[in-house]
């Protein structure tokens, strides 16, 4: 575990430097260091291994949030991303939110649907009621295919059992498998599982099954957290916090009724959550997929977090979705990397990794609401992205820094600037 997630002075650090404290935090050992240290992680006899049509390897910036205190314990958040400001951002909510307690944090079990669709039928209740008098020996089949995880206490739960009886394609059933997956993501398990008792379904519908598959509106295995931020805490120099609040609150309130501004709001949020299911090498597109799902479960899309105002004036936010990620099986377990990272974050059980991520989430949500209720989001995303646009002119070096610094001095972030800044710099003017 690690002891401390501040990192004072960490941009300031050259990525040897950076490397050498997060290698010593983390408690990684030589080889697992060596594997950070240098290029190919991911040989591409690893890789071929994991997809089809394998011809090398494609890297991404990996990163480290700091300052982030989850239920008491400070954690250290590796992140891929490419993005300019998402790190930055979401370690300096961290850093204040570090000094009002941090976050607090819980989660559902691990329970993940499989579906069985069945056609075919003209008396769709009736075998809904079939199927549900045939719960256990239904339950007994999909286990049969699954013993280990039986033995460590997950497997199939229970049924649930729906009915459309007016769809274009005639009556239609769908029975769900609930299944505890434990600290795998599940999807394997619960596909094996839904094929496996789907000749016992036919039998007992007398219907046809069609689809067998999970599904990634994994709304019975959510991962929530919560942060309170007092007006002293979010203050600048220019502005008090309860202004700041009350701006806060009014981006919240646009983004809960308008779903136009929704989908910015909450793409900002998996902007936090997206890297760190990328470093620890699981499924972000069923993340993404199952989170945006769920934010329309009104019948409406809106915002992923709750933010409000408590008696003392405080600002509360909070957030609830589903978190289907795992540690065993997949690129979790094949990707040395991503085995890092897990080691980095310090977590024991897949619930661990999704009450961080969405911890994470609601940090970047609060930086990202913080910064449009004050100086407005372009300021800092543009003195950024200076950096990259510099790369792009062909600054090495110092060159990127001290390029990047004037033109956001400027507020003039182009290609062509950049040109004729560094052009003038190298000319020492």
């Amino acid at each position: 575990m690690v002891a401390d997630s501040r990192l004072p002075n960490f941009r300031a650090l050259t990525p040897a430097e950076r490397f050498e404290h997060v290698a010593r935090a983390a408690n990684l050992s030589q080889a697992e260091a060596a594997l950070l240290k240098s290029p190919g992680a991911l040989s591409v006899d690893r890789a071929n291994g994991m997809i089809e049509n394998v011809i090398g390897t494609f890297e991404l910036p990996l990163a480290i949030a700091g300052y982030f205190q989850v239920n008491g314990r400070d954690v250290l958040v590796p992140m891929v991303v490419e993005e300019p400001s998402i790190v930055a951002a979401a370690s300096f909510m961290a850093k204040l939110v570090r000094d009002c307690g941090g976050f607090e944090t819980s989660s559902t079990g691990p329970l993940m649907r499989a579906q069985v669709q069945v056609l075919g039928i003209t008396d769709p209740f009736g075998a809904r009621q079939a199927l549900l008098k045939h719960r256990d020996e239904i339950l007994e089949l999909a286990n049969s295919r699954d013993k280990v995880l039986v033995g460590l206490g997950g497997g199939c739960k229970d049924i649930e059992v729906h009915v459309f009886p007016n769809s274009a394609r005639g009556a239609m059933l769908v029975m769900h498998l609930i299944v505890d997956v434990r600290d795998a993501m599940g999807a394997n398990t619960v596909n094996t599982m839904a094929e496996s008792v789907s000749p016992l379904v036919e039998k007992l519908t007398g219907g046809s099954v069609r689809l067998r598959i999970l599904s990634n509106l994994a709304d019975l295995r959510l991962a929530r957290a919560r942060v309170r931020v007092t007006p002293q805490i979010l203050a600048t120099k220019d502005r008090g916090g309860e202004e700041i609040i009350e701006g806060i609150l009014d981006a919240y309130e646009f983004a809960a009724i308008d779903p136009y501004r929704a989908a910015t709001h909450n793409k900002g949020i998996m902007n936090g959550i997206d890297p760190i299911i990328v470093a620890t090498g699981n499924d972000w597109r069923a993340v993404e997929a199952g989170a945006h799902a769920f934010a329309c479960r009104s019948g409406r899309y809106t915002s992923m977090t709750r933010w409000e105002k408590d008696n003392s004036g405080a600002l509360v936010g909070t957030i609830e979705l589903p978190m289907p990620v795992g540690l065993v099986g997949g690129a979790t377990k094949t990707h040395p990397l991503a085995q890092l990272a897990l080691k980095i974050l310090g977590v024991t059980s897949a619930q661990d990794l999704g009450e961080i991520c969405a911890a994470v989430g609601l940090a970047q949500n609060l930086g990202a609401m913080r910064v449009l209720a004050t100086e407005g989001v372009q300021r800092g995303h543009m003195a950024l992205h200076a950096r990259n646009i510099a790369l792009v002119a062909g600054a090495t070096g110092d060159e990127v820094d001290r390029l990047a610094k004037r033109m956001a001095d400027e507020r003039d972030v182009r290609t062509d600037r950049a040109l004729e800044l560094l052009k003038e710099m190298r000319a020492g003017k």
